[in-house]
């Protein structure tokens, strides 16, 4: 990890069980502030666990603290404007308007009954127009396609306008272009000084961020720019090989290695 950047968020000693399993096995990371990082490895590595613990949604041992404080002290209102969540297959009344699934992710600055502010207004068509959703905002949820509500759900996380964005698999049905304008979100947020970790299944893509943390078998493998060798040998170790890492122009890819019968 950079020692340029300050943590934004990270643990110490993270353990974390699903039912009698434990997931995740004494975990100590940290998350450097104002960079896009992406976390990566193979399936039921824990990657979404480990977001789960970041975001304060899975009980845990360990501590994991939140722009310098232990999150379990951040009251919940500060910590809902500070850290905003995309999650997997999230759950969301379909016959709330586009708008009012954004303007979902503004209760954190609401008092109790008050009205939508300016500002919340401004947030909200902000968002909506960076994931190009502004034009169904009066549309029912239940009406979209799935790469359509993912845009909507990428809205309402904008709309936080959080110091600390949290993505677990946000690609998830979107279709390459609107890959490729998540990808021009993510870096517009990071120029604002956000930190952005996210969990991704698309190795390509993950390796745009500016570093990588390497997942396998509940514990990090490795973590490091995205851009170092080191990194590309530890992400072909935990696939076994069955991916190849290689420049194309000016970035990175990964390849699957077809193996002959």
């Amino acid at each position: 990890m950079s020692t340029l950047h300050a943590t934004a968020i990270g643990g110490t000693s993270i353990r974390a069980s699903l039912g009698q399993v434990e997931i995740l096995h004494d975990i100590s990371i940290g998350f450097p502030a104002g960079c896009w990082s992406s976390i990566v490895g193979p399936n039921g590595a824990g990657k979404s666990t480990l977001l789960k613990v970041l975001a304060g949604l899975l009980p845990h041992s360990g501590e994991v603290r939140l722009l310098g404080q232990p999150l379990q002290q951040v009251s919940g209102r500060s910590r809902a404007q500070q850290l905003a969540w995309l999650g997997q297959n999230e759950g969301t009344g379909d016959d709330l308007t586009v708008w009012d699934v954004a303007m979902l992710g503004r209760l954190p600055y609401q008092r109790w009954l008050d009205s939508p502010s300016a500002a919340d207004h401004r947030a909200v068509e902000q968002a909506l127009r960076a994931t190009q959703a502004w034009d169904w905002r009066a549309r029912a949820l239940g009406q979209l396609s799935g790469g359509e509500r993912q845009r909507v759900l990428l809205a309402r996380a904008l709309a936080v306008q959080a110091q600390v964005l949290l993505m677990d698999e946000p690609l998830a049905n979107l279709d390459p272009p609107h890959q490729s304008d998540w990808l021009a979100v993510v870096r517009a947020l990071v120029q604002q000084g956000k930190t952005v970790v996210s969990v991704l299944h698309e190795i390509s893509f993950a390796l745009h961020a500016d570093q990588m943390v390497v997942m396998a078998q509940g514990r990090v493998a490795h973590q490091g720019a995205c851009a170092d060798a080191a990194t590309h040998r530890a992400l072909e170790a935990v696939f076994a090989g069955r991916i190849a890492i290689h420049a194309l122009g000016h970035q990175w890819v990964a390849l699957p290695v077809v193996t002959c019968p």
